[in-house]
């Protein structure tokens, strides 16, 4: 994969052409005072319906749900996918900040 560094002003005035060369293949850096801040990259093609892994993540509910009932928590597995949405969620939110992606 070819690399290429621009400056965020000539970057701003050539998007379109950036984002035409990421999904050719390329990446680009994208600088603020030299200093490296983005990069523009091609996107992952997004994976296809694997039925093996829907069926496991089902299984893996079901186990969940009937570990929570022997401790005398009950909840439906709606809400158990909701919690875990929430949980990324999270996850992903403490991670930008770390990155210095998102502020406080």
């Amino acid at each position: 994969m070819t690399t290429q560094t621009i400056g965020l002003f000539e970057a701003k005035t050539h998007l379109s052409e950036l984002v035409a060369r990421a999904e050719a293949g390329e990446e680009i850096v994208i600088t603020r005072h030299n200093r490296p801040v983005a990069r523009i990259v091609p996107m992952a093609p997004e994976p296809s319906f694997d039925p093996v892994r829907r069926r496991e993540a089902i299984e893996g509910l079901r186990r969940l749900r009937e570990e929570l009932r022997s401790k005398g928590m009950t909840m439906s597995s709606d809400e158990i996918v909701q919690t875990l949405h929430e949980m990324r969620e999270e996850q992903t939110e403490r991670k930008m900040r770390a990155a210095g992606l998102l502020k406080d």
